[in-house]
């Protein structure tokens, strides 16, 4: 016996003579034609279109989005089409996969870094020392104050330090010789090395 059509409508007994049967009838009460109703009305299909415009909507901005970001982490123009030809083809999906292989660092980020290695070289390299003693010492000095080692030489004529590879002095313009001797009354004069035997001989001295 089929019992789906006793569950649309209401269920009668009506005698035929030959024994009771059940007989149904349909009536406009019945339980479940209000949700029928509102799947056929012109309200459910406003709110299909509005979802289906929200979630192209959502698809676009997902891709304008990777577009965005790819743009402040990839410096290389392909790279970016292809990230951006994946977010529109793959929706939704195309996003996840870029998040997950994209650069974590910004390119201004990168090149911020980079600037402030260089200038970390550039602080280090200034911090000069001697080459003997290995002391901190300054550009203008002419010898090392701890071991007296000789480090630069004094101009000629305006008595200012000079570098070994200058030709001429850039304070006075005087033409640099190499082979021209120190002067000895110069206040700049090059003093003495102290050997290690002679500041032990003195040490031992009374």
């Amino acid at each position: 016996m089929n019992w789906l059509p006793l569950l649309a409508g209401e269920t009668t007994v009506v005698d035929t003579g030959a024994g009771l049967a059940p007989t149904t009838t349909t009536e406009d009460d019945n339980p479940f034609q209000p949700i029928l109703d509102f799947f056929d009305s012109a309200t459910f299909e406003a709110i299909l279109k509005l979802v289906g415009f929200m979630v192209v909507v959502l698809w676009l901005a997902s891709a304008f989005f990777v577009f965005k970001d790819a743009r402040r982490r990839i410096a290389d123009p392909v790279l970016i089409a292809v990230a951006v030809a994946t977010a529109i083809v793959f929706p939704f999906v195309g996003v996840l996969i870029y998040t997950i292989l994209r650069p974590p660092e910004y390119l201004d980020d990168v090149r911020e870094r980079e600037l402030e290695i260089r200038a970390m070289e550039r602080r280090l390299g200034a911090d000069q020392r001697c080459p003997y003693c290995r002391s901190e010492i300054e550009p203008s000095y002419l010898i090392c104050p701890v071991c007296t080692s000789k480090l630069k030489t004094a101009c000629r004529r305006c008595k200012a330090p000079l570098e070994q590879h200058w030709k001429v002095c850039p304070y006075c313009e005087t033409e640099v010789r190499s082979d021209e001797p120190v002067d000895s009354d110069a206040p700049t004069g090059v003093l003495p090395r102290v050997g290690r035997r002679s500041r032990q001989q003195a040490s031992q001295s009374p």
